[in-house]
């Protein structure tokens, strides 16, 4: 199937082609994933426009799985399983490490979600943090929005390996699920724990970047379009990388502007791009514009939201992407789709909408709210909904993007 020539020209043929050749499409990409270090999981932010697709945002330590169709995380308790199984074959104790912020309880509704998935998914499963202004000795209990109890232990690391204090004796953890951003590292020295831990914390945002992310997205679907023939401009947001910004001194924001600009003629008139902090977390860090002079006459208030994301990290390189304008609306608002993945396969997702945006807009932002979308109908054969089918297969290649960044650090 591999031609010099592109024969699927437009999203029509596109879907019609994804949905005749489900099976072998899957085939290709599970022969590209069987190379890569598969995180253990991941999300995905996807847009969709009246003319392509586009996977936006990519999250290496998810939350939000309280979100995910409680069908859709039923049917994925093999997944995990297996998955946890792939890491460490003799897993039983699983340590789930998450966020600092346990004020949010929202997200601890999202931490009972995954404690129960690992149960389900017939593990023993323990929250526990290595944050010393969280816990010391002693365990603390916490209650999530929906009135879940969540008991959060302190990690201890003693000849390489984990454990952690229960009834005063330490019980050894089997395998670490990270579900920290390490934006703000955790004080462990992670090249010397030989408990196996996913996705490795060596990628946290202390270091990553998105401009890399679709860098390896790129070339990932320019590869997969070549093979089947298909024109990329389908399925990818066009975007520039800009560094040595400096929002607080101004520096390097003509440069900025000038690639905003630059980017902006090769897209259809009255269109937006989305500037984007490229180690930005939790919708920190974004601009929306429609000319580079925007972030020229850009004022302080504004340049002090770009300037300083998550735990004060400075932001200092800017991914420049093309705004898809999302077709997508639930309750007349416009939405956009989030697809959840264990092991680089998907298993379920939601609709991200908000109500205070318009459908050029960063709608992870004030006023989102999270509807359930159920992907149980996607099946191999015949028996599936295409557009899920599109979602899925350009979230495994966001996931296979961020496999090549994990292999750059390891």
């Amino acid at each position: 199937m591999q031609n010099t020539q592109f024969t699927i020209l437009n999203k029509d043929q596109l879907d019609t082609f994804i949905c005749k050749n489900w099976d072998h499409i899957n085939q290709y990409l599970d022969q590209k994933k069987s190379t890569l270090p598969i995180p253990f999981y991941s999300s995905v932010d996807i847009r969709e426009s009246k003319t392509k697709y586009a996977p936006v945002d990519h999250n290496m330590y998810p939350a939000g799985f309280n979100n995910v169709c409680a069908v859709d995380l039923k049917a994925a308790l093999p997944v995990i399983h297996n998955a946890i199984k792939k890491i460490n074959p003799t897993a039983n104790i699983v340590g789930i490490i998450p966020e600092s912020h346990t004020k949010n309880l929202f997200y601890l509704d999202h931490l009972a979600t995954l404690y129960r998935l690992m149960q389900s998914a017939q593990f023993t499963p323990y929250i526990i943090t290595f944050d010393p202004a969280l816990t010391q000795d002693e365990p603390i209990q916490l209650t999530s929005q929906d009135g879940s109890s969540i008991t959060m232990y302190c990690g201890i690391i003693q000849n390489h390996k984990t454990y952690i204090k229960v009834n005063n004796e330490l019980c050894p953890i089997d395998t670490l699920v990270m579900n920290h951003d390490q934006s703000n590292p955790l004080p462990v020295d992670w090249k010397t724990v030989q408990t196996p831990v996913s996705p490795t914390p060596l990628i946290g945002w202390f270091q990553r970047q998105k401009n890399n992310h679709f860098h390896h997205y790129k070339i990932l679907i320019d590869e997969f379009c070549q093979h089947f023939s298909i024109n990329p401009d389908l399925l990818q947001a066009k975007f520039r990388a800009v560094n040595d910004v400096d929002f607080e001194t101004k520096e390097g924001l003509d440069s900025l502007a000038d690639s905003i600009d630059e980017l902006l003629k090769e897209l259809p008139e009255g269109s937006k791009v989305f500037a984007k902090a490229s180690q930005g977390t939790y919708g920190m860090g974004i601009s929306v514009v429609s000319s580079g002079e925007e972030i020229r006459q850009m004022n302080r208030k504004t340049r002090n939201k770009m300037d300083v994301g998550k735990n004060s990290i400075k932001f200092t390189s800017v991914l420049v992407q093309e705004g898809v304008e999302t077709i997508l609306k639930y309750d007349d608002a416009p939405a956009e789709i989030t697809i959840y993945l264990i092991d680089g396969e998907c298993i379920g997702g939601f609709m991200r909408t908000n109500t205070e945006k318009d459908s050029l807009s960063n709608l992870n932002s004030r006023g989102m709210i999270f509807r359930k979308l159920c992907m149980t109908d996607i099946h191999q054969g015949d028996d599936h909904k295409c557009k899920e089918a599109i979602y899925s297969i350009m979230a495994r290649l966001s996931t296979m993007a961020a496999a090549k960044e994990i292999l750059e650090v390891l």
